[in-house]
């Protein structure tokens, strides 16, 4: 953490979530001038969101942080859809072509903290108890107002600002973006616990679906469980009771008779459904919670924060450094909104579904599930869809440009650097800018950027060379 605040940077983040903190790492590994302000002291306590998916383990191997957030969560075997005792529907990850065939269970606050030590490690620039106040556009970029944690304040002149702001971003609302979508009005009661079990709990996510509402149970580390349930409005945080009657009122097995030992978190909350109008305006970015949020169903929110860090840390990385023209923080929102909104949609229909009242519909639905849940195609198509393992940008599936590079075809975990995977070399070597490294699976070479994601297939190390020079 640095302590005297610069005059100027490059990038000036705005909030050390798991999104801005993702992205000043990356841009730190680069070489770009950064600045992130961050108006806690420190990383707040609170699970937050509990689930990193296989995709977002992958980048934060690049950047040196997912063996040591592993080490520190729950691999979970992926998502059960279940009605007591019976299971409705079971998603596994095991079979996922990733190194991490798993959802790893471990709360927001261990996942900021884990990649705040990075940051550390690496010299970033990380500013605690500051405070943006306010900003104008100043060609070529903006002039931010800061106050420090001694009330003094000051400004910074920045070519690009970026909103890793959260929910209610100032940076979104005074750039006058629209925030669109709806807030559903039903109402969730959340509680992080220590349960007594007479055995033992599977470790996969379940939604259980009963007649008066759905529960979320998930594991944890240290051997706690999150309880999640919808209730009335009105209903206050949970108490240690709330949880059990919910337990034993909606779940089923082990879970059912369980005993709450203590509570380390409890609260109720509403979620919103809504998507920026645009993630780049002129020198103002947006990602994370700033850019898009929706239903928790499925564990997507923090992890699609993440992705967007990676998609814009090296669209900024070949301005700033490599003199790419602006434009191509076009590509950003291109890529990554529609990502938001289909998600959106997706987590919706899962809500929606887990959530139904009438009787008759919820017996339909229970009843399709059932018999969808010996069908390999679909399984296959939810694990794909909730790991963000299928996210792409390309107009089909494959190693193709546009998709994700699998980490198996490649050697080793890389760096955020841009690669040339190639079938018929043997030893690693460098080619300008470009790393090319042993593929020996692939049916030909791979240009991959630096956030995974395929950028050209069938070219040369010269060709590779000369496509990152055509971007500046």
């Amino acid at each position: 953490m640095s302590t005297t605040l610069p005059t100027r940077t490059d990038v000036l983040v705005v909030g050390a979530g798991p999104a801005g903190l993702t992205l000043t790492t990356a841009l730190a590994l680069a070489g770009v001038d950064h600045v992130t302000l961050e108006p806690k002291t420190q990383v707040a306590p609170g699970a937050k969101a509990a689930g990193v998916q296989p995709r977002t383990l992958e980048y934060l191997d690049r950047l040196g942080v997912g063996e040591r957030l592993v080490a520190r969560g729950v691999r979970g075997a992926g998502f059960a859809l279940r009605e007591g005792d019976e299971d409705l529907l079971r998603v596994s990850y095991e079979t996922l072509d990733s190194p991490h065939p798993y959802l790893l269970l471990v709360g927001q606050d261990v996942t900021e903290q884990t990649i705040a030590d990075r940051l550390a490690e690496v010299d970033g620039t990380l500013f605690r108890g500051h405070r943006l106040l306010t900003w104008q556009r100043t060609w070529p970029g903006v002039l931010a107002t800061v106050a420090g944690p001694d009330g003094v304040v000051r400004t910074v002149e920045a070519r690009y600002l970026v909103g890793a702001d959260g929910l209610h971003s100032p940076v979104r609302e005074s750039s006058g973006i629209e925030f669109r979508g709806d807030s559903p009005a039903a109402l969730f009661a959340l509680a992080d616990v220590h349960l007594d079990l007479e055995g033992s709990a599977d470790t996969d996510t379940a939604f259980f679906l009963a007649p008066d509402g759905v529960a979320l149970i998930s594991p944890m580390p240290d051997g706690m469980h999150r309880v999640v349930a919808s209730v009335p409005p009105g209903t206050s945080p949970p108490s240690a009771t709330d949880v059990e009657k919910v337990l034993a009122t909606r779940t089923g097995g082990v879970l059912r008779s369980a005993h709450v030992r203590d509570i380390a978190a409890s609260t109720t909350y509403r979620f919103q459904q809504r998507v920026a109008a645009r993630l780049v305006d002129g020198p103002v970015a947006l990602l994370g919670d700033a850019a898009h949020t929706h239903s928790p169903a499925g564990g997507q929110g923090m992890n699609t924060g993440i992705q967007d860090a990676a998609d814009l840390a090296w669209r900024l990385t070949e301005i700033l450094r490599h003199g790419a023209p602006e434009s191509l923080l076009e590509g950003y929102d291109r890529e990554r909104r529609p990502v938001a909104e289909e998600l959106i949609a997706f987590t919706g229909q899962l809500t929606a579904l887990a959530t139904l009242t009438d009787p008759r519909l919820g017996a339909l639905r229970n009843t399709v599930l059932a018999a969808v849940r010996g069908i390999p195609a679909v399984t296959d198509f939810l694990a794909g869809r909730l790991s963000q393992l299928d996210i792409g940008y390309g107009s089909g599936d494959g190693v193709q440009a546009g998709n994700r590079l699998p980490p198996a075809a490649l050697p080793t975990p890389l760096a955020p650097e841009w690669v040339l995977a190639d079938p018929d070399t043997t030893a690693t070597r460098t080619h300008g800018r470009v790393r090319v490294v042993p593929a020996p699976t692939l049916p030909t070479t791979a240009l991959v950027r630096p956030d995974g994601v395929v950028d050209a297939l069938g070219i040369t190390g010269e060709q590779a060379e000369q496509h990152l020079g055509e971007l500046a």
